[in-house]
């Protein structure tokens, strides 16, 4: 079964934020005790980007958790990064979880 549009856009979101977060890092910081969180953080988002288009229910939660994170990251900073990561959580959970991307994964994990 193809994935919902919502799931296809924000999966490939995902993987782009997980890729520029690797790549980021490692072209502008030098490997140090932060390097090992953040690759882990990276790798994790484009995995779970790939595993959405797989139908798989708990990355959507687990997509859910990692924005939520870096909600609370942005928080620490300022609320000019705050809000637009809370609205984004927020149209992530509400695409993820609403008609047809809901039925999507419903389907793929009962098979």
């Amino acid at each position: 079964m193809k994935p919902p549009f919502p799931v296809i856009v924000i999966g490939c979101l995902i993987i782009a934020a997980g890729m520029a977060t690797l790549l980021l890092h490692l072209l502008h910081n030098p490997i140090g005790r932060a390097t090992f969180p953040i690759l882990l953080l990276g790798l994790s988002g484009i995995a779970s980007g790939i595993f959405l288009f797989k139908g798989h229910n708990w990355a959507r939660w687990f997509v859910l958790v990692w924005l939520a994170f870096h909600v609370v990251v942005a928080a620490l900073n300022s609320l000019s990064a705050f809000l637009p990561h809370l609205v984004l959580l927020i149209a992530v959970a509400y695409s993820l979880f609403s008609q047809p991307s809901s039925n999507y994964f419903k389907r793929v994990s009962s098979q």
